[in-house]
C-alpha cells in the first residue's frame, strides 16, 4: 500500500509540474513569439494610452458613438456572463421590449418610420460573452443615420467607414461578419478630429 501511496504522490508531482508549470510557461513563450498582439490581449492605444481591446466590447454613451450589443455583465470583461434566459423565458421577451424601445427611441429621429421589425436582433439581445466587441452589420447601418447627422458626416463616409471596419468570416465559413465597435468609433473620432 505504501508503494502506491508513493506513486500516486510521484505522479500528482510529476503532472502539477509538467501541467502546471511546464506546458503553461511553453504555450505563453510561444504566443508571445508568434502573436504577441493577440497574446497581450489585443489591447488598442491612442497617443500612447490603452483605450480598450479589440476583443472586448465596452460601453458608448453619446449619440456621436456607435453603441454596442446589450451586456448582461455591464461590460465588465472581468466577469464575463450571459443572461441565462432561454427562448421562452417571459423575461427576456421583457427584455427585448425594453431594449427594443430603447433604440426607437434614440433611432426613431434619425430614421423616421422605423419600426420595431427592422431593428436586428443582436441590437436587443445579450451576447454569449456578455462583452462581444462586434455589431452585425445591419445594427451598424441602423445607426448610421444617427451618426452622420451628429457627427455631420455624409451617410456615404459613415457607409465607408461601416465597410472598413467589418470583419468578414473566420477562415471564410465560420461565424458572420461583425463591425468591431471600439474600431469603428476610434476611426470616427479621428475623421472628425
Amino acid at each position: 500500500m505504501l508503494k502506491e501511496l508513493r506513486g500516486a504522490i510521484l505522479a500528482v508531482l510529476v503532472l502539477t509540474l509538467v501541467l502546471g508549470i511546464v506546458y503553461p510557461v511553453a504555450v505563453t513563450g510561444f504566443a508571445q513569439v508568434a502573436f504577441p498582439n493577440r497574446a497581450d490581449g489585443s489591447l488598442i492605444e491612442v497617443d500612447g494610452k490603452v483605450v480598450g481591446s479589440k476583443l472586448a466590447a465596452q460601453k458608448f454613451g453619446g449619440k456621436q458613438y456607435f453603441h454596442p450589443r446589450p451586456s448582461a455583465v455591464d461590460y465588465n470583461a472581468a466577469g464575463t456572463s450571459f443572461s441565462n434566459l432561454g427562448p421562452t423565458n417571459p423575461e427576456l421577451a421583457k427584455a427585448v421590449r425594453i431594449n427594443a424601445q430603447a433604440i426607437l427611441t434614440l433611432e426613431g429621429p434619425y430614421n423616421p418610420g422605423m419600426s420595431f421589425d427592422e431593428i436586428p436582433v443582436d441590437a436587443v439581445t445579450t451576447a454569449a460573452s456578455g462583452i462581444d466587441p462586434h455589431i452585425s452589420p445591419a445594427d451598424a447601418r441602423l445607426q448610421s443615420a444617427r451618426i452622420a447627422a451628429e457627427r455631420n458626416l455624409s451617410p456615404e463616409r459613415v457607409a465607408e467607414l461601416i465597410e472598413e471596419h467589418t470583419d468578414g468570416r473566420s477562415f471564410g465559413l465560420f461565424g458572420e461578419p461583425g463591425v468591431n465597435v471600439l474600431e469603428l468609433n476610434l476611426a470616427l473620432d479621428q475623421e472628425t478630429r
